[in-house]
Formats: C-alpha cells, sequence, structure tokens
C-alpha cells in the first residue's frame, strides 16, 4: 500500500483543475483507495486531487527565487520589450514543444474534470431553490461542448473568472429562497385563518362542563363577551411593562451570530430578571386587591385582544419591512407580499437598539404564561372551594415554571436557534410568541378549573420521573449544542467527535448528538407529555398541546433537515449515515 506524502492540516499548492495555476490549500484528508487528496481552497471551495498536483510551498519560494520569469510584473510588462530576440526569449523550437505540452494538458485536463468533485459550497450557503439551480452551471465542472472550445483557446481566463465568480458570491449577502415553505401562499393564508379559529373553538369547548363532538361546534358567545376595550388596554400595559423591564440597564450585553456582512448585534440578557421583577409587581398587586380571578373570567377576551395585538404588530412589521435594505432581509423570505407577511422579511426589526423580535421571544408570552398559570391556580381554589390548590394543578405550574425559569436563565442560548438567526418577525412568530404560548401552552391549568382531576402519590411520582428525564435530556443536550457553537475548542469537549464540513463548521457526532439529531426535541415531548398527565384521561383536550407539538417538532426537524442538507451537502449525508435516528431512536 503506498504511503502519502502530504498530511492532514499541512498546507500545500494545490493545481486548479484545468490550468497550470496553484493556490494555497489545506489538506483535509486522504483516500487510500483511489489515492485522492480532499483539499479545501480559502474560499472554501473542496476539491479531490491527485498527489502529482499538489505541491509543497517551499517548491514554490524556490522557484521564485530561481527563476525571474515567473514574476507577473515581469510577464505584463513583456508587451513593451523588443520583438528581437533576447536572453529571457526562449528559442523557436522550445515554443512549440510548449504548445505541445500545452495542448496535452488540454487532453488530460478534460479527463480530470471528470473526476473532480466540487462541493457545491456557494449554493448551499445561500440555499438557492431547485428553480434557480441553473445559477449552479456557473460553478459545475461538468464539461460541456462550449466549454471545451472556450478551454483550448482561454484556458487560464476561464480559470480565473471561475474562481473570481466564486469569491465575489461567497462574499454577497444570503439571497432570498424561493423555495416557499409551510404549503407555499395557500397554506400560509389557511394557516393565519385557521390558529385564531382553532384558538377560540379550543377555549370555547374547555369553558364546556362536557365537552365532546356530539357539542360542537360550540356556541358563539354574544360580541361583549369577545371583546373589551378594558381587557385591550391591560393587554397593552402588560407589554409596555415588560418592555420598560427589558430597557433596564441590567444584565451583561453579549454579541449573536454573524450577519450575512459580518456584523454581530448586541443583546442584553436580563429575562431571569424581568421574570423577578414581574413576580414582585404581581405580588404587590395582589397584597394590594388586585383579583387574578379576572384573567379566568376574561379568559377568552384576553386572548383575542393579544391576538388583535400582534396582527397590528404584524402590520407594522411589513410596512417597515418594505423599505428595508436587502441586507436586513431575512434567508427565509421570499419577495411575495402573503408570504412574507407571515414568516417574516426583515431578519432584525429594531427601533434603536430594542430588537422586537428577541424582545418577543421570551417576554410577554413567556413571562404571560407563568401569570396565567397563576391566575388559574386562584381560580381552582375560588370555584373548587379549595383550602390549598390540587395535586394535579400543583404539578402542572411546577413543571411549567421550571421550563420558563430555564428558558430565561439560559437567554443567551436563544441567539443561535433557527428563530433568530433564519426566520424573519412577521405573523408567524408574533402570533406564536404572543398568542399560542400564554393561551395554548397553559390549556392545562386552565382545564384543570373546571375539571378537577384527583392524583395519587404513586402516579404524581411517575408522572415527576417522567418531566425530569425529559428535563434532563433537554437541558443536556442544549448545553452541549450551545457550549460547542459558542467554543468548539473548549478543551471540555475535547471529547466529542465531529464532521468537519465545507463552512469551516463542525458537525457534532458524538455526546448527546451522537443519540438522535436531535435530542432536545425527544426532551421536549416527553416534557410536554409530562405536562398532560395531570389532567388525567376523562378527555383528549389536555392532550391537544401534546399533539400540536408533535406536529410542530416533526416539521421544524424537517426544516431543519432540509436547511442542512443545502448548507453542509455530502457532510450531512455523512452525519445522516452517523447518526441515523431524528428524534427517537430506532422509532422515527
Amino acid at each position: 500500500m503506498p504511503s502519502r506524502k502530504f498530511a492532514d492540516g499541512e498546507v500545500v499548492r494545490g493545481r486548479w483543475p484545468g490550468s497550470s495555476l496553484y493556490y494555497e490549500v489545506e489538506i483535509l484528508s486522504h483516500d487510500s483507495g483511489s489515492q485522492l487528496y480532499t483539499v479545501k481552497y480559502k474560499d472554501g471551495t473542496e476539491l479531490e486531487l491527485k498527489e502529482s498536483d499538489i505541491k509543497p510551498l517551499t517548491s514554490f519560494r524556490q522557484r521564485k527565487s530561481g527563476s525571474a520569469s515567473s514574476s507577473p510584473s515581469r510577464r505584463r510588462g513583456s508587451r513593451s520589450r523588443s520583438r528581437s530576440r533576447s536572453p529571457g526569449r526562449p528559442p523557436r523550437s522550445s515554443r512549440r514543444s510548449a504548445s505541445a505540452s500545452h495542448q496535452a494538458d488540454i487532453k488530460e485536463m478534460r479527463k480530470e474534470v471528470l473526476e473532480v468533485k466540487l462541493t457545491p459550497l456557494v449554493l448551499e450557503k445561500f440555499h438557492l431553490s431547485e428553480e434557480r439551480s441553473y445559477a449552479s452551471t456557473q460553478y459545475s465542472l461538468r464539461p460541456r461542448r462550449e466549454e471545451m472550445q472556450a478551454m483550448d483557446s482561454k484556458q487560464e481566463n476561464i480559470v480565473t473568472t471561475t474562481r473570481s465568480a466564486s469569491l465575489k458570491t461567497s462574499q454577497a449577502p444570503a439571497t432570498q429562497t424561493k423555495d416557499l415553505e409551510f404549503g407555499g401562499v395557500p397554506g400560509v393564508l389557511l394557516i393565519m385563518l385557521g390558529l385564531p379559529a382553532c384558538l377560540c373553538l379550543l377555549l370555547l369547548m374547555c369553558k364546556q362542563k362536557e365537552p365532546s363532538l356530539l357539542n360542537f361546534p360550540p356556541p358563539l358567545p354574544a360580541w361583549q363577551d369577545l371583546w373589551e376595550t378594558r381587557v385591550f388596554g391591560v393587554y397593552i400595559l402588560w407589554f409596555l411593562m415588560q418592555a420598560l423591564f427589558y430597557l433596564l440597564p441590567v444584565g451583561k450585553v453579549v454579541e449573536g451570530m454573524p450577519l450575512a456582512d459580518g456584523r454581530r448585534l448586541k443583546y442584553r440578557l436580563n429575562g431571569f430578571c424581568a421574570l423577578l421583577l414581574t413576580s414582585a409587581v404581581i405580588g404587590a398587586a395582589v397584597f394590594w386587591g388586585a383579583d387574578l380571578h379576572y384573567v379566568y373570567g376574561h379568559f377568552l377576551q384576553f386572548a383575542l385582544a393579544a391576538a388583535a395585538f400582534s396582527l397590528g404588530l404584524s402590520v407594522y412589521l411589513a410596512v417597515r419591512a418594505a423599505g428595508a435594505p436587502p441586507g436586513a432581509l431575512a434567508p427565509s423570505s421570499s419577495g411575495n407580499a402573503i408570504y412574507d407577511f407571515f414568516i417574516g422579511r426583515e431578519l432584525n426589526p429594531r427601533i434603536g437598539t430594542f430588537d422586537l423580535k428577541y424582545f418577543c421571544e421570551l417576554r410577554p408570552g413567556l413571562i404571560g404564561w407563568v401569570v396565567v398559570n397563576l391566575a388559574m391556580l386562584l381560580a381552582e381554589m375560588r370555584l373548587q372551594n379549595r383550602a390549598a390548590p390540587s395535586l394535579a394543578m400543583t404539578l402542572v405550574n411546577s413543571f411549567q415554571l421550571l421550563y420558563v425559569v430555564d428558558a430565561l436563565w439560559n437567554e443567551e442560548a436563544l441567539l443561535t436557534t433557527m428563530d433568530i438567526t433564519h426566520d424573519g418577525f412577521g405573523f408567524m412568530l408574533a402570533f406564536g410568541d404572543l398568542v399560542w404560548v400564554p393561551f395554548i401552552y397553559s390549556f392545562q391549568a386552565f382545564y384543570l378549573v373546571g375539571h378537577p382531576n384527583e392524583v395519587s402519590w404513586p402516579m404524581a411520582s411517575l408522572i415527576i420521573a417522567l418531566k425530569l428525564c425529559g428535563y434532563v435530556i433537554f437541558r443536556c443536550a442544549n448545553s452541549q449544542k450551545n457550549a460547542f457553537r459558542k467554543n468548539p475548542a473548549d478543551p471540555k469537549l475535547a471529547h466529542l467527535k465531529t464532521i468537519h464540513t465545507s463552512t469551516g463548521k463542525d458537525l457534532l457526532v458524538s455526546g448527546w448528538w451522537g443519540f438522535v439529531r436531535h435530542p432536545n426535541y425527544l426532551g421536549d415531548l416527553l416534557m410536554a407529555l409530562a405536562w398532560s398527565l395531570p389532567c388525567g384521561f376523562g378527555h383528549a383536550l389536555p392532550y391537544f398541546y401534546v399533539a400540536y407539538f408533535t406536529v410542530l417538532l416533526v416539521h421544524r426537524e424537517a426544516r431543519d433537515e432540509r436547511h442542512c442538507r443545502r448548507r453542509y451537502g455530502l457532510a450531512w449525508e455523512q452525519y445522516c449515515r452517523r447518526v441515523p435516528y431524528r428524534i427517537l431512536p430506532r422509532v422515527y
């Protein structure tokens, strides 16, 4: 078995296919079977080259010092030189032999082009869709008839132009994708109309004493029971209070992920402080006579007030995004007005330093979820004449409070999620953050107010164990991922195995992320089930959240899969072979 000449990680010079030009490359790996080296150019392009097409850096330094004719400036200046014979001009016979060798190089090049495998880095990095696949021909090394004709006459020009175009494209801002998700425009229209209707139906059914399909659809209440200006005013005050807490100069300031132009936005991490301040304000209000039962009595009205506010916010975001520069647009935006209204056109809409998307992700809805759960606990005690909340209500409140506290304590982890780095801020996130989270995620507590369920301590112990199991998987997987993204060279992570990609990033294939591709999703699903089990099995309504969350995570996993396959290419396929299970091991 022949020995290899160059080691992994060594910096050498590699010949660009179809030319006599050599560029600085890094050796990534070596295939002992085909005797080909996988190398990476400075612009990120990966190729497989023969050993004969790779030379050490020292050979080029010697050539430069030993021959003055290799200087580009000398070649450019030769146009103004005399046409007479000079010591630097080779004899005619040698020029003929050089021409013959040039033709031989072209024939050899035609053979090698078929053997070279070019990783489509630029195309994957900017998520070009199938409709724009014609652009990939600029970077394809497949021999076409017109290309072969051009190679005979302008071989070096073609290579220079190709590499120049590749470098310029890799420095350009991310282009908008045409691959519409969620079923395209018809799908997002259906979602935008269906989500508010689904919310109302669920809350109305939960108010019934005996909810069933026989009573579907539930009777619609009068207009005054659906909308009240005072409730809308209370919601506006809640939103403004959270905005005030967000602007307080407390908590550390960190930088987010790099944007398309290389900039990093700054974010202040004070979500946990906002939760503590909110608790103090709510506690003082209750002490001074405020009645949180008002939230339960006007729950549907609060939900519709939040929905109206999120719709108005979405309209504002769409109007301001119309004048946003191309560099500020989200990779998920498409240019279609309806689709972009849903998915969000602008990636990071800000009013000064106030980041609207980042604020809405964790503050009004997530902290509001805790307040709603507390209101449901007090309403249960009042309506059921209890001196203390039921065990089922205590479990639901405790589990979900732990989830919110964890999210706010690890607030920095949000900056690496798809919501922040990929999706724009439109109706999807506005409605989800401000309406769906506080009024659907609290559905178990709302259900228990009118449908009490007694949970035995042995059953409670099993539910607690399930919750803790899911939380450990969720927190450990996310912590490992965030630590690796923040500092891949951390000595604490040295034991983890990775796969190198053409983007310069590595994919984890061991630890929690070697178990399944999305261990955090698995932990999320286990916790969702633990939230619903205290409601018993008398009705399917409390398990709507589990069913919805399963669909959400499976859909998000599919989005992640498409996104990573476009971005990482062959490296992602290798990762999928190493980690074949997606969310559930040996099940899905």
